[in-house]
Parts: C-alpha cells; sequence; structure tokens
C-alpha cells in the first residue's frame, strides 16, 4: 500500500506487553502485509522485549522519520535515543515518562505530515498521570492534540465481525441515561458515517443503532429512552439521508445472522459495545478515534502486566492495528 508517509508508534508502558508486540509486528510484516512504519524511542525496551519472545531484533536507529522506508527492510526503525530499562511487568515512572514522550512525539509528528498515522501502544494511565498525563485516556489526548472538543473524536473498535461505537464511554452505568441526548447521538453518527466513508471506504454505510433498555424498551414498558432521545435522532439521521436503523434491542442485534445488516452498531455505553467486539474479534479487535484530522489506531486490549514478558500474549491485535492504520492512511493519500 502507498503512503505519503510512514506510520509512527508510540511504544506504550514499556512494562506492559506494548514492545514485545511491536517487535513481532516487525518479524512479521511481510506475511502480515503491513506497511512501513517506525516506533518512537525505547530501542533498548524493544530488543530486551524481543528476546522475551525468543527474537533477536534489528534495530534501525533513524533521525527522521523520512528514513524509516528504507530502514525498513533491515531493522525495526526507532526515531529518538529517549529509553528505560524496565521490569516486565512491573511499572515505574521512568517508564512512564518515556510512555508520554512517545505518545506526544508521535501524535505530532503525524499533525505534521511526516507521519502518516499514529498506532498507540497500551498505557497505564494511573502511572502516566503521575508524570503529567491529565486526560481520561489515549483517545483525548489525541482530541486535545488535535484541538477538537472531546465530543469529536468518537472511539469505534473494529474487527474482522464486526463493527462497534459507544455512545457514551467512560461513565458510570448509572449516569449513562442522563448523558444521553438527541443531540449526542446525532452528533455522533454524523462522524461515523464520515469517517467509514472517507477512511473505509463504504460510500454508503449502513448504521444500527441500539436501545438503551432491555428489548429497546418495549414500546415504554421498560423506560423511555428510546421514545424520547432514541428514536427522534435516528429520525433525524434519515432525514439527512443517512442509512440509519433502530432502536434495535442489544441483546440480538449481534447475532451472525444479524451482523450482515449494517456496518456499524451504535451503542448507548461502553460495555454494550465491547462486550461483543471483544468476545468475537478479541485478538484482531482494533480501537480507531474516528473524527480527527489524523489516523489513529491501537490495539483493543491493555498493558497485561500480568503477562508481559512471558511470551504468552498474541500480536494479532497490534498488527491488525498496524494494518488497519496503513490501509485508512493509504486512502487518505490517494
Amino acid at each position: 500500500m502507498a503512503l505519503a508517509a510512514p506510520l509512527a508508534i508510540s511504544l506504550g508502558d514499556p512494562a506492559g506487553i506494548g514492545p514485545e508486540l511491536i517487535a513481532e509486528a516487525w518479524i512479521k510484516r511481510e506475511t502480515a502485509g503491513l506497511a512501513p512504519f517506525f516506533v518512537v524511542g525505547g530501542a533498548d525496551v524493544l530488543a530486551a522485549a524481543a528476546r522475551t519472545r525468543g527474537i533477536d531484533l534489528p534495530v534501525s536507529r533513524i533521525a527522521e522519520p523520512s528514513q524509516a522506508d528504507a530502514a525498513f527492510a533491515i531493522g525495526l526503525p526507532v526515531l529518538g535515543d529517549e529509553d528505560s530499562k524496565p521490569t516486565f511487568g512491573s511499572p515505574d515512572m521512568a517508564g512512564a515518562r518515556l510512555a508520554l514522550h512517545s505518545l506526544g512525539a508521535a501524535t505530532a509528528l503525524a499533525r505534521s505530515g511526516k507521519a502518516g498515522g499514529v498506532v498507540t501502544g497500551p498505557i497505564a494511565k494511573s502511572k502516566l498521570a503521575e508524570v503529567g498525563f491529565t486526560q481520561p485516556g489515549q483517545t483525548e489526548f489525541l482530541a486535545d492534540a488535535c484541538s477538537l472538543p472531546h465530543e469529536d473524536a468518537v472511539m469505534m473498535l473494529a474487527g474482522p465481525s464486526l463493527r462497534t461505537v459507544p455512545l457514551t464511554v467512560h461513565t458510570a452505568l448509572s449516569q449513562v441515561p442522563a448523558l444521553l441526548t438527541q443531540e449526542l447521538i446525532v452528533h455522533r453518527a454524523r462522524i461515523v458515517a464520515r469517517s467509514l466513508a472517507r477512511d473505509f471506504g463504504l460510500a454508503r454505510p449502513r448504521l444500527a443503532i441500539t436501545g438503551l433498555n432491555p428489548h429497546a424498551g418495549e414500546d415504554g414498558r421498560m423506560g423511555d429512552e428510546e421514545q424520547r432521545i432514541i428514536r427522534p435522532a435516528i429520525e433525524t439521521l434519515k432525514a439527512e439521508g443517512l442509512a440509519v436503523t433502530g432502536p434495535h434491542p442489544a441483546d440480538a442485534l449481534f447475532a451472525a445472522h444479524e451482523r450482515g445488516g449494517y456496518d456499524v452498531a451504535l451503542c448507548m455505553y461502553h460495555d454494550q459495545a465491547l462486550i461483543p467486539i471483544k468476545t468475537l474479534d478479541f485478538d484482531q479487535g482494533v480501537n480507531v478515534t474516528l473524527g480527527l484530522p489524523i489516523i489513529r489506531t491501537s490495539p483493543d486490549h491493555g498493558t497485561a502486566f500480568a503477562i508481559a514478558g512471558n511470551n504468552t500474549a498474541s500480536a494479532g491485535a497490534m498488527i491488525a492495528a498496524i494494518r488497519m492504520a496503513g490501509e485508512c492512511a493509504a486512502r487518505r493519500a490517494a
């Protein structure tokens, strides 16, 4: 695939599984069909993490992102001298500082056009908070870096079987009904539709919108959010020409015979969206941030400190995140 610039990978927490999965992704770059990428910082971390998987990783140090294409065939390109000496499974402050630097620098390179997009490694938000990370997560960090309000950065989880979008994300379930508004649903659905057309090549994406309550409220007998909020939002979107259906009962929408009827499911809260994607596509699930001026993907899993360095973590989601970032970036460059 032809990209305007190589992809930038942020290291994630050096003590987690991110570095070993990045190393394996480079080893499998040809069979996986990955576009050229480079990592910001952590050359020693990556080499040490690779050794835990029995990989003797060649590292190609680069001074500019433009050097990554030529270096990619020889070794894993790494930009910058920032590094640490982690104990895998035991996060520390030095590692958090490296993770935050890598995330910020990779994002800035994508913003400047020197990187074709950014793939973010998994972080430990509690440790990052101790070194100046103030956002709820990397999605909000990317929004701030792009000078966008948080509501304009939409999280989509994507795998081979399913795409889902949580309309409310990291909030208590008890707060979800008060956060749901017609404006929220319409705003985020518009972003999803535009992004699927631009970055995923779906000319008229089909959006299925779930209900909030069991059986989508059963005509108001189990809650009235469907009638008051969700259905009017759907009618607004239909009037704009979008292909939208719902509100669907969430307990049936993700069955195999239903999934062929839509391109993405917009869900009312976090677990409604993440449980099906992690059940169906855990090892290939990708977190994509829609609505940004840059491409951003991430493997849909965390740092997994408990298994870091044990050679048991699957690199499937990291490989899928890099591949998806490359595909989206190639569409924008076309």
